[in-house]
């Protein structure tokens, strides 16, 4: 059954599309094997998996698999004692290499602190091979040859074999470059037959050097002769080159004895690299469908936001909303032919499908998707004419199976349920299909074009209407699916756009009973008021825009204005300043020329200089200055009434901070920064007061009163944010007044807890730390005693 729907659902096409991203052939017969799961935790790591190959895409630009080869027949062949011979084992040698590479890869990011569970945990079981792929790239080169310095057996055997091959070569080119000897010769070159340097010599001259004749030409007007001079030294040279390949078979078999020792490792490598290129294939494969990952339940909730069929281009495209499994769980869609209802069907279908294989959805972020059981579908024109089978009779032996098997774990997907027969039997047939599949419990999506459909899920709790939208204008549908309206029967519409004479759309509508012409009315009525509420929403969004848009006008000229008038009072600030000190200058000048008349005149006591000093000093001007705005606020606020939480500023220090309780009507606890200090009232600016404050005035804000846990469990947060969380939850402890407090980071990859130990080294609150017992949580919770 489940091969059917995937057939149906088109799941293998869109593994076509997946396999393309598959980076060796070990990756492409994992898409290839791929079928939908039904574990939840299986699902869900896969999903995780995924979600980490997306990530790591997104930081890194690529992930490095180049190398990986499917060498498992090979390594297993070593085990039983083959030979491998030479690209057998350069393979070997370049997935030990890239498997090696990518370990490094993740390692890296990790040092980063990048935070991955899943690759790091695979790559944590590679064993990096180094002394075998050294060996090996040392004995074979990059085109398959061994090399000289695989053996130095094997570089004297080649050594005499550059020699003799020299001494050949030099007593046949003295032949071929003599004078007698080119006329004897077809051409002066020195070739090869049967693996023995020979010469091409003309028939006539055949007895001339003697020798063994190898090979003669088409026309029998050549032989290719091996003179007598030569024939010692190709001997010799014959039985260096089978001493060349014992060795290098030697070589080879002592290099597969190796491979064969760490066969084990080498077979968990392809394990291993297998996964990881299948979750760089699906992470490039969200990439390319602009996936996301859903959230999954076990309730049978199908939420999906902007869902779009991953087979179809996305110029093409219309995405859809759909809802299905909280407040009903059936959804009957009616609409006209080509308008996508079947496309729909297949969207979720194969959608959940390929949430239950691991892989990413092409919806918004957010959206919802359930693992479900059992899936089944009935698409299509099932028509089989080697059973004799209708449409109908096909269709209903489909139905009859999923009857059989459906349960309340179930997602059923039934395309023009009852066509194909007479219409108020099929319709009945229809109703009486999605009753007992409700009744069940599953989840089902159904196409019609009945009408009486159109009224049962107005009759029914838990049945949802919908239909996909078609504009009678363009005689066009647009591919919008409308949850919650039905579709209308537009045949009259259309007629007359297309110039039916009115007078024979009257006399068929004469035809049509009360009820469906009220059902169709209906309809008319509530299609007339979405389409209103969607106008009024886009005039609403534009009104919108238009107010935000003002409102950073008017922001931009208030700064402007605050500018100017900053700019105004710092000149009048300066011309004041000027006149202040002129002013000064010349009250020194004063004193000076008084304390001259005193010593001529004793009479004239200090304390009288300094009040008249005093009286100078009184009548300097009242300038503004930066501090005048606070001295406004002050006075404006001395009536305000101050209430724990309110935002102040401490005149005397030109601190903010905030009321923590109040000690009189004249004094209250204030906290600035990590310091509590007893401020009195006419030392307070009032600033703002916390919405929090104005319901509750009787509460405190984070001081001992406030609720702060002696423990701060950091488990399953993002690096970033835990750190954040650690820095404020110090600062809350402190005020609190505790003395020591526990961080639970877990145990995990260790990059959580090595995050939190450096940050509280370096924290100025923090005197000393150690790990929990045993009994506290052991390496997964960090006690810290604050000072």
């Amino acid at each position: 059954m489940l091969e059917r729907v995937c057939r149906i659902l088109e799941y293998d096409k869109m593994k076509v599309q997946l396999i393309n991203h598959a980076s060796s052939s070990l990756g492409k017969q994992k898409v290839e094997q791929l079928t939908p799961s039904f574990d939840f935790e299986e699902i869900q790591h896969g999903q995780n998996s995924t979600y980490e190959g997306t990530k790591v895409l997104r930081l890194r630009g690529q992930a490095p698999l180049g190398g990986i080869r499917d060498i498992r027949a090979s390594v297993k062949r070593a085990k039983i004692g083959g030979m491998l011979n030479e690209l057998e084992l350069l393979d070997i040698a370049s997935t030990i290499y890239g498997s090696r590479r990518f370990k490094s890869f993740i390692e890296s990011l990790m040092e980063d602190e990048v935070e991955l569970a899943i690759l790091p945990e695979l790559v944590n079981d590679i064993v990096p091979l180094t002394d075998l792929e050294r060996e090996i790239k040392q004995s074979i080169d990059e085109n398959g040859e061994v090399l000289d310095s695989a053996s130095p057996t094997l570089r004297s055997i080649r050594q005499t074999i550059r020699s003799h091959e020299s001494s050949v070569r030099s007593k046949l080119e003295s032949i071929t470059r003599s004078s007698s000897g080119r006329k004897m010769l077809s051409d002066a070159i020195i070739t090869i037959r049967n693996e023995r340097y020979v010469i091409p010599v003309k028939q006539e001259y055949r007895g001339h050097f003697g020798g063994m004749v190898h090979d003669q030409s088409a026309s029998g007007a050549t032989l290719f002769i091996e003179p007598n001079a030569v024939v010692q030294i190709n001997n010799q040279l014959r039985e260096a080159r089978m001493k060349e390949k014992q060795e290098i078979n030697r070589i080879l078999q002592a290099l597969t004895s190796v491979v064969a020792e760490s066969s084990e490792e080498l077979l968990t490598v392809v394990s291993i690299m297998t996964e990881v290129d299948f979750i760089f294939a699906k992470a490039h494969y969200s990439n390319e469908i602009n996936g996301t990952q859903p959230k999954l339940n076990e309730d049978g909730y199908i939420q999906m936001t902007k869902a779009r069929h991953p087979l179809i281009p996305k110029e093409e495209i219309v995405p859809i909303d759909v809802e299905i499994g909280k407040d009903y769980s059936s959804l009957v869609i009616t609409g006209p032919n080509t308008g996508g209802k079947t496309v729909t069907l297949k969207t979720v279908g194969l959608l959940t499908l390929m949430v239950q294989s691991g892989l990413q959805i092409p919806c918004e972020e957010g959206s919802d998707a359930a693992v479900f059981q059992q899936i089944f579908a009935d698409i299509g024109d099932e028509q089989s004419i080697e059973q004799s089978l209708s449409t109908f009779s096909s269709h209903m032996t489909n139905i009859v199976d999923i009857l059989e098997r459906v349960d309340f774990q179930s997602l059923v997907l039934f395309d023009e349920l009852g066509a194909g027969t007479d219409p108020t039997e099929g319709a009945a047939l229809a109703i009486s299909i999605l009753d007992f599949v409700y009744k069940v419990g599953a989840k089902v999506i159904a196409t019609t074009h009945y009408s009486e459909l159109k009224g049962y899920a107005y009759n029914r709790d838990g049945v949802m209407n919908a239909s996909v939208e078609f504009n009678v204008e363009t005689l066009r549908p647009t591919y919008r699916l409308l949850i919650g309206v039905p579709g209308r029967s537009n045949a009259f519409a259309i007629s007359k756009r297309l110039g039916l004479r009115d007078d024979i759309i009257e006399e068929a509508k004469s035809h049509i009973t009360a009820d469906t012409n009220k059902v169709e009315n209906m309809i008319a009525s509530l299609e007339d008021s979405r389409k209103k509420a969607e106008q009024e929403m886009e005039q609403s969004e534009l009104l919108r825009k238009e107010a935000e848009r003002i409102h950073r006008d008017l922001e931009r000229e208030f700064g402007k204005l605050e500018q100017e008038k900053q700019k105004i009072l710092q000149v009048a600030e300066e011309k004041a300043e000027q006149s202040l000190k002129k002013a000064k200058d010349e009250a020194e000048e004063i004193i000076s020329h008084l304390r001259d008349i005193q010593k001529n005149n004793p009479n004239i006591k200090d304390h009288e200089l300094i009040e008249a000093k005093k009286r100078l000093e009184e009548a300097k001007p009242n300038l503004v200055n930066k501090n005048s705005k606070d001295k406004q606020k002050k006075v404006i606020s001395k009536n305000q009434k101050l209430l724990p939480g309110d935002e102040v500023k401490v005149i005397s220090f030109d601190q903010k901070g905030h009321i923590v309780e109040q000690v009189n009507e004249k004094e209250f606890f204030v906290q600035l920064g990590m310091m509590k200090m007893k401020v009195k009232k006419d030392d307070l600016l009032y600033i703002d007061r916390p919405k929090q404050v104005e319901k509750n005035p009787l509460a405190t804000v984070r001081g001992k009163e406030s609720h702060v846990s002696t423990e701060l469990d950091l488990r399953g947060e993002r690096f970033e944010d835990a750190m954040l969380q650690v820095e404020r939850y110090l600062d809350d402890a402190v005020l609190a007044g505790y003395h020591q407090v526990s961080i639970i980071h877990g145990k995990g990859t260790g990059a959580l807890r090595k995050g939190v130990q450096e940050l509280l080294k370096k924290h100025r609150n923090v005197n000393e730390t150690r790990m929990g017992s045993a009994g506290e949580g052991g390496s997964g919770i960090t006690v810290v005693t604050l000072k």
